[in-house]
């Protein structure tokens, strides 16, 4: 289950996002985010909104990979130097994949 906002869940829909960083750890990791697990990606905690998906990839990078298209935004999130990031690769069932997209 992973909650987004609006925005963020929204450019799932679009085809337009399809990996989500979160900060690497407990909850972020090769362990609970292995490859073909199924995922349920969330318009924040509500019902209504929600799209199926699994885990198609999983990549541990440095903070300092980040640092010139996403630093802004993960700095703002988790601070100066928060360590690693998860990098979360996900394909959407073939029902919530957005019209005409063969991916």
């Amino acid at each position: 289950f992973i909650p987004l906002k609006a925005k963020h869940f929204e450019a799932y829909r679009s085809g337009d996002k399809t990996v989500e960083y979160r900060l690497y750890g407990s909850r972020w990791n090769e362990k609970t985010c292995r490859i073909g697990r199924p995922v349920t990606l969330s318009k924040g905690y509500g019902k209504q909104d929600r799209i199926s998906g699994c885990v198609r990839s999983f990549v541990r990078m440095p903070f300092a990979h980040f640092v010139r298209e996403f630093k802004p935004t993960l700095t703002e999130l988790y601070g100066e130097n928060p360590g690693d990031i998860a990098c979360v690769g996900i394909d959407l069932d073939s029902s919530d994949k957005p019209k005409g997209s063969d991916e």
